[in-house]
């Protein structure tokens, strides 16, 4: 039990697959043991490809959309510092919001904003305490640009880019760094979870989610800001800054309409 103490500890939530899979797999590598959280079985294969890495790797099975889910994760860290907490879970939902079952959206919100602000506020009071830590959250960059038939979940990443840089500067002399990881499109299950394989960017070339969580990665030892994976997510962020908004989501129209994929 003495290694396990010298270790510090890592939270990793959404860490069953894609990006968060890949950010487990950067702290494995640089000597976190691991909290790994996500509410699908495929967490119990992810942890024995993780222990493979010589960490501890302990795992929670919970619903990170309810406050219940979030305690469940929270209890399993048994009062033990919390070094890094990557607050990646999140999931969308395509097709237009007027035709989405309301308690599919309603899960989109609470997973991507709620629990990810009850888990954040719960492990960052106690990083606050000890005068150290650190925050990566997970945002888009579709945070920047309206998302004709993803409204709901371009909506929850405005929130969560705005909220982690307001967090970022709440605390910037607490000891307790916040860093937004933004990637962009990324080759993970997220476009079939939430029914987009249909669809141009659905089908379209992807950033590979193990470049965007070494970069989300190493932002977050360095204590930045914010960070956009990948050099064409740069350029469309850029171009989101100075584009109107209604012509950002004419643009999102064309890239996420249902059967827009089809040739």
């Amino acid at each position: 039990m003495a290694r396990a103490a010298t270790h510090s500890l890592a939270i990793v939530t959404g860490a069953s697959t894609g990006i968060g899979l890949e950010l487990a797999k950067q702290c494995a590598r640089n000597g976190f043991d691991l909290l790994i959280a996500a509410d699908d079985p495929a967490i119990e294969e992810a942890a024995r490809e993780l222990r493979s890495l010589g960490v501890l790797v302990e795992t929670v099975q919970a619903d990170l959309a309810t406050l219940d889910g979030v305690d469940k994760l929270c209890a399993a860290v048994k009062g033990r510092p919390v070094d890094a907490l990557l607050a990646n879970a999140g999931h969308g939902l395509g097709h237009g919001f007027l035709d989405q079952d309301f308690q599919e959206a309603r899960h989109v919100i609470d997973t991507n904003i709620t629990g990810t602000l009850y888990l954040i506020q719960t492990i960052g009071r106690g990083m606050r305490d000890r005068k150290q830590g650190r925050i990566l959250i997970t945002g888009s960059i579709a945070g920047f640009m309206p998302g004709t038939y993803q409204a709901v979940y371009n909506g929850t990443k405005a929130f969560i880019d705005s909220f982690s840089f307001a967090l970022r500067h709440e605390i910037k002399d607490s000891g307790v760094t916040v860093t937004c990881l933004m990637p962009g499109a990324t080759d993970t299950e997220f476009f079939e979870r939430a029914g987009m394989e249909d669809t141009k960017i659905g089908q379209g070339k992807k950033d590979d989610p193990a470049m965007v969580a070494k970069v989300g990665f190493d932002s977050m030892m360095r204590g930045d800001g914010d960070v956009v994976a990948g050099w064409k997510n740069k350029l469309q962020t850029a171009m989101a800054a100075v584009t109107p908004s209604g012509v950002l989501a004419e643009q999102h129209r064309k890239q996420a309409e249902p059967g827009s994929g089809h040739h």
